[in-house]
């Protein structure tokens, strides 16, 4: 999908103090940047920022970092954060794919991926975040009980992620395709995509991985 550019996105971003720069400089101490040390949990692919500022809310002790590669998208993540502040949240714009330069080693507790790109094409395959080229990268950053929950209403990117994960061996510790269904339904926290295709009828897919 086209996204609409923005113009005054870059200097907006640049000016926020909800924005991080240089996301690499906290590198294995974002405890410095968040001043406490408390459950770093991380949101890639965050959109414009509902799911992570809504979990934030509902879990004050835990510090959300929001990655997003698009500028126009993150910009809408910073205007609402400039309307309602959560100190518990960075904001971040990161286009690379190795996240190993912005996170340390064993440094955060989950990861969520909610609603990615499912690149549908083969030839685009290993730049799902469910590739084998990925999940080396969550295990050099996550700790050796953190997890990985992921949503998705495409079911073929759901039974490839089960496989991929699968292959570079995790362990699913939970799976269904009828998430709204399942007693993971209670304390759902919804990101804007979920709530359109459920009200549209789809079914949603979560999986969490662990090792």
């Amino acid at each position: 999908m086209r996204l609409k550019f923005v113009p005054r996105a870059a200097e907006v971003i640049e000016k926020s103090n909800y924005a991080v720069k240089e996301p690499e400089r906290f590198r294995g101490r974002w405890s410095v940047f968040f001043g406490n040390n408390n459950p770093l949990h991380v949101e890639l692919g965050m959109g414009k920022g509902r799911f992570v500022m809504d979990m934030a809310r509902q879990n004050p002790d835990i510090n959300f970092i929001g990655i997003e590669r698009q500028e126009s998208v993150l910009l809408r993540a910073v205007e609402k954060m400039e309307e309602a502040p959560l100190p518990n949240v960075a904001l971040v714009l990161y286009e690379g794919d190795n996240i190993e330069e912005m996170l340390g080693e064993h440094e955060i507790d989950k990861i969520y991926l909610n609603f990615s790109d499912p690149w549908p094409k083969e030839r685009h395959a290993k730049r799902r975040l469910t590739s084998d080229r990925f999940f080396p990268r969550y295990d050099h950053v996550l700790k050796k009980e953190g997890t990985i929950e992921q949503k998705t209403d495409n079911k073929e990117l759901f039974a490839y992620s089960l496989d991929s994960a699968a292959a570079c061996g995790w362990r699913i510790l939970f799976q269904t395709e009828d998430l709204h269904g399942s007693p993971y339904a209670e304390g759902n926290v919804m990101t804007e995509y979920e709530e359109k295709f459920s009200a549209n009828g789809n079914k949603i897919c979560k999986a969490i991985y662990g090792r």
